[in-house]
């Protein structure tokens, strides 16, 4: 059985490549063939360190309002659907509602796209908009609250 004929300068190259890159796998095809180099991932060492006694965190100060209690506040208005969040109608322009503005009732407060339809979010009572919860073009999940009206 006759082996084909190989450049071993290019399987030297080739390897050099695959350490430079820290690649674990290049291929190259001409006209004479094909050469594969490849080689295994280095193996990651665990070490194992002893656990540092960590100091006491102070008790946390009575702060403003964080992400868990918007999560049961009686005003946040929830997302009905997965998808991105949108704040104005079109990009560059003003936002449906700003934190300190009144909203009324069945008033759009912004739009989530989902399946490539655009879902008008409605105010579901009057009230003051205290703060938003998303960013524009930022994901959301069903359930998930948007922004506070109180």
């Amino acid at each position: 059985m006759k082996l084909p004929a190989f450049d071993a300068d290019a399987v030297r190259a080739l390897a050099a490549i695959l350490t430079e890159t820290g690649l674990t796998e290049i291929e190259i095809e001409g006209e004479g063939g094909r050469v594969r180099v490849a080689r295994a991932p280095a193996p990651v060492a665990a070490s194992m360190v002893a656990p540092a006694m960590a100091p006491a965190a102070p008790p946390a100060p009575a702060a403003a309002p964080g992400p868990a209690d918007d999560a049961v506040h009686p005003g946040a208005v929830r997302s009905p659907m997965v998808g991105v969040a949108y704040l104005s109608p079109e990009p560059g322009a003003v936002p449906y509602v700003a934190p300190g503005q009144s909203v009324a009732a069945g008033q759009t407060l912004l739009l989530i796209e989902a399946m490539k339809t655009f879902n008008q979010i409605k105010a579901p009572r009057a009230g003051t908009v205290t703060r938003v919860l998303v960013a524009s073009g930022a994901p959301v999940e069903y359930d998930q609250p948007l922004l506070i009206i109180e």
